[in-house]
């Protein structure tokens, strides 16, 4: 998806929620998008353990077997009480959004795999929790960014939508 896509998606989505609103925000999904923050969990729980790995190598096991999910696998595997109601969501959001978020989430999902893969290796201990604390400093913006399109905000700042382009273009200037 380019990047003035993304930014016309996340400017196009109405400002006015429909009916559907207060039952979709009592479920934690975003009336305005309809997609639902507790997706980055499964994100943020290999971050977790990317950043325990310097102090806890005991946590590689866990972080070794952590897997990517879609946004559909994540809630359907999950105890999230309007798990039916967020897919459901899901599907009736705005194409444009769900890519975005979809190629922000398979963004993160190529650095945690390529993490994983390079840490099953014979690595030493320091070079393991360097490249894990590399790892996490990656994709913390890139969750930020997935928080944003979820929540349909764009970057105050520069008055754009914050989209996946721009995340790699800013850590290919790193």
């Amino acid at each position: 998806m380019k990047y003035q896509d993304c930014v016309e998606a996340v400017q196009a989505v109405d400002e006015e929620p429909g009916a559907g609103a207060p039952r979709l925000a009592s479920a934690n999904i975003n009336p305005t998008t309809g997609l639902a923050t507790d997706y980055l969990n499964h994100f943020n729980e290999a971050i977790m353990l990317l950043e325990m790995l310097s102090g806890c190598p005991e946590c590689l096991d866990d972080f070794l077997g952590w897997r990517p999910m879609s946004y559909r696998e994540h809630f359907l595997a999950s105890g999230f009480k309007g798990r039916d109601m967020a897919i459901a969501a899901y599907d009736d959001a705005d194409p444009a959004l769900r890519n975005c978020l979809d190629t922000l989430a398979g963004t993160m999902t190529a650095v945690l795999e390529a993490t994983r893969a390079a840490m099953t290796a014979d690595m030493p201990r320091e070079a393991a929790a360097t490249l894990a604390n590399r790892a996490a400093a990656w994709l913390k913006p890139l969750v930020a960014r997935a928080g944003a399109v979820i929540n349909g905000e764009t970057d105050s700042g520069l008055g754009t939508a914050i989209v996946p382009q721009a995340v790699v273009d800013g850590l290919m200037k790193r």
